[in-house]
């Protein structure tokens, strides 16, 4: 009794250590797979579907950053979070960044300076663009150009603000994408000037 015992248990623990040594393997090729994947979206061709998206997820920060602000809630991590979602300051590369309503501070080439513009510096011609409000931003694409490796995209048009009293402010853009580590698109180039006017 004792020898069949000690072997039904010596099997079963070599049933055990096999069935542990399969969920590793398996747990180690589902890592892999979604390390490739992340590597594999990272590398992707940018389309002209992700820049309409990325664009409409922008604006949809900006309405967010407002509301918030208006509802007294915490707008300087709004406007943080919407900053590190959508520019790739964090990227440790240099971001071409030029505001539509900035004069003595055209270019803003940090994420300190970009946070000024959206929510606004006391002292500083920042009022805070963000903060508005607005409850709306509208896109008309004028054209998107992809570059022929597909690293990267430019876009270029009108964008309507619509204020909080129903009024829309037309703003010209120029906007450049590239994709992220994490396969998303980020701005690395956003020029925004409100339209010429002879009088």
């Amino acid at each position: 009794m004792k020898t069949i015992f000690a072997a039904s248990a010596l099997a079963a623990s070599t049933l055990t250590l096999a069935a542990c040594g399969e969920a590793a393997m398996e747990a180690d090729t589902d890592n892999a797979s979604a390390d490739t994947a992340t590597n594999s979206d990272a590398s992707l061709p940018i389309t002209e579907a992700e820049v309409a998206e990325a664009q409409k997820a922008w604006g949809e920060g900006i309405v967010a950053i407002g509301q918030t602000f208006t509802d007294g809630g915490d707008y300087r991590a709004s406007a943080q979070e919407h900053i590190a979602t959508h520019y790739a300051y964090g990227d440790g590369q240099t971001i071409l960044f030029k505001p539509t309503l900035a004069a003595e501070d055209q270019f803003r080439e940090s994420e300190t300076e970009a946070l000024s513009y959206f929510v606004g510096t006391e002292g500083t011609e920042d009022g805070g663009f963000a903060i508005a409000p607005f409850t709306a931003v509208r896109w008309e694409n004028n054209g998107t150009v992809i570059s022929d490796s597909g690293d990267m995209a430019v876009a270029m048009g009108n964008y309507y603000f619509t204020g909080t009293d129903g009024n829309e402010t037309k703003v010209e853009y120029s906007f450049a994408y590239e994709r992220g580590a994490d396969g998303e698109l980020d701005i690395v180039l956003h020029h925004s000037s409100m339209p010429y006017s002879a009088n």
